[in-house]
């Protein structure tokens, strides 16, 4: 089976957890079709990016009418990050716990689901190498990775997902060329990425598919990128080695980027045994 068949086969599998990482751009906007995936995926926890919702606004009763437990960080127009559980949502935190400054954006939130430490996280997107937010993108990745190894060891059942706005390597985006001078794939990035490898975490879904190129998450809306193929894998699932020691089966669900007013990204689900 191919890494982007849609959800409509996901009930042939078996598992103990599934955990999904999905940027829903507006979660006010696509509400109704999470509420929707939800019914037919059955996850067990849900990573959202991008709610771009305030705390107080956030349909927790919505989703706990579904049976899941919910842990929302917003701030309001922009960014925002949120867990969703139905096996367990324990000692949630917002931010890094390094000692230095909050956060002044709602990117990233924790909380212990089924026996794992989980992280939501929305990294900065950069927007150009000369710009301010490209050296805030890498000191935020630099201080994700001093978190994980002052609260963390790589023995530990950890597992951080989201939308990273970086692509790990060349075949992770439609056409190097095209990305030539641009964020999201510069070598700093990447080092700050493989820094988080070094530290213990694996890419579940290249430890599942080491060969094929052409499977991405994102596809812009501009210019019919979906129906061209031309995408990116920016929405990652990075687990310590007991948690791909666990990991059965890897998909991004391409179908759930299709229809009225889709997220650019699509969910991308891992079933741990």
């Amino acid at each position: 089976m191919r890494a982007t068949e849609g959800v409509d086969k996901l009930t042939r599998y078996s598992r103990v957890v599934r955990v999904v990482s999905w940027n829903v751009n507006s979660l006010n906007a696509r509400l109704a079709r999470v509420e929707e995936w939800l019914s037919l995926a059955q996850p067990d926890v849900l990573c959202m990016q991008e709610t771009k919702l305030a705390n107080d606004a956030f349909p927790a009763l919505t989703f706990e009418a579904l049976g899941y437990e919910t842990f929302h960080h917003g701030q309001g127009q922009w960014n925002g990050v949120a867990i969703l559980s139905r096996v367990g949502l324990d000692d949630p935190a917002v931010d890094f716990a390094d000692g230095g400054v909050p956060d002044t954006d709602a990117r990233l939130c924790w909380a212990t689901c089924g026996g794992v430490r989980i992280a939501s996280g929305y990294i900065p997107n950069g927007r150009a190498i000369d710009d301010p937010h490209y050296t805030y993108k890498l000191e935020w990745l630099d201080r994700l990775r001093n978190h994980l190894a002052q609260q963390h060891t790589p023995d530990d059942p950890v597992l951080v997902v989201g939308d990273f706005n970086i692509a790990p390597e060349d075949r992770d985006v439609w056409d190097p060329k095209a990305f030539e001078g641009s964020t999201h794939v510069t070598e700093p990035e990447r080092e700050a990425l493989a820094a988080l490898y070094d530290w213990g975490l694996v890419d579940l879904f290249r430890r599942q598919y080491p060969e094929p190129d052409g499977l991405y998450t994102y596809w812009d809306y501009q210019a019919g990128r979906f129906h061209k193929r031309q995408g990116m894998r920016i929405d990652l699932l990075l687990g310590t080695e007991s948690i791909a020691d666990r990991t059965e089966w890897v998909v991004v669900d391409r179908n759930a980027r299709k229809g009225d007013k889709p997220s650019d990204h699509a969910p991308v689900l891992v079933d741990l045994g």
